[in-house]
């Protein structure tokens, strides 16, 4: 484990662990607010997260930003967003089992640093990673598990939005339901500082 953010970030960046490493452009390492309360996790970065070298800024993360704008939450001030893989799958597939599985004490050590009160799992992937193998995620999405102090909850992926609008506005709940869990157990201080 790395005791400092400086020592797992430049670790990272050298990271060739697995297969991906080999036709990334960019190591997607996170970004956001290191002492956030709030920490968001996806699944891998697609085509333009491996050119930026940033998470969720292609569409995906542009409806993401919108959501997070309406429960006063903003990756440049008051959360932390990260991936279960930090290089881009190809094709934006999902990340296999064994890239999972390699990749993931660098998310270990992020959250370790990091110590959010709630995690927000993007999609299944994330979520059965994070939360539990066997997770419903159309069924069991917006609902708070509690592992070792920390809120784990799972929504649905902004990609997955896209593709079938008509789930917008439940995705939209789990964002409500956010705003009144960290209301209810975060510092006061933290939605009354935007």
């Amino acid at each position: 484990m790395y005791t400092t953010w400086n020592d797992l970030y430049d670790n990272c960046m050298r990271c060739s662990k697995c297969e991906l490493a080999a036709a990334r452009h960019n190591i997607v390492f996170g970004v956001g607010n290191p002492n956030a309360e709030v920490m968001f996790i996806g699944e891998g970065p697609g085509e333009q997260e491996d050119l930026s070298g940033n998470p969720f800024v292609g569409r995906a993360g542009q409806l993401l930003d919108k959501m997070l704008a309406v429960v006063d939450l903003d990756r440049n001030k008051n959360i932390y967003i990260a991936n279960i893989v930090k290089c881009r799958p190809p094709k934006n597939r999902d990340p296999k089992p064994e890239e999972q599985e390699l990749c993931i004490n660098w998310l270990r050590n992020q959250t370790k640093l990091i110590h959010p009160k709630i995690i927000v799992c993007l999609g299944r992937i994330s979520a059965a990673k994070i939360i539990k193998p066997d997770i419903k995620i159309t069924r069991e999405h917006g609902i708070f598990f509690e592992r070792n102090g920390t809120l784990l909850m799972a929504t649905l992926h902004p990609a997955a939005l896209l593709r079938n609008p008509g789930n917008k506005p439940a995705a939209m709940e789990d964002y409500f339901k956010l705003r009144s869990k960290i209301q209810e157990i975060c510092d006061h201080t933290y939605t009354e500082s935007q």
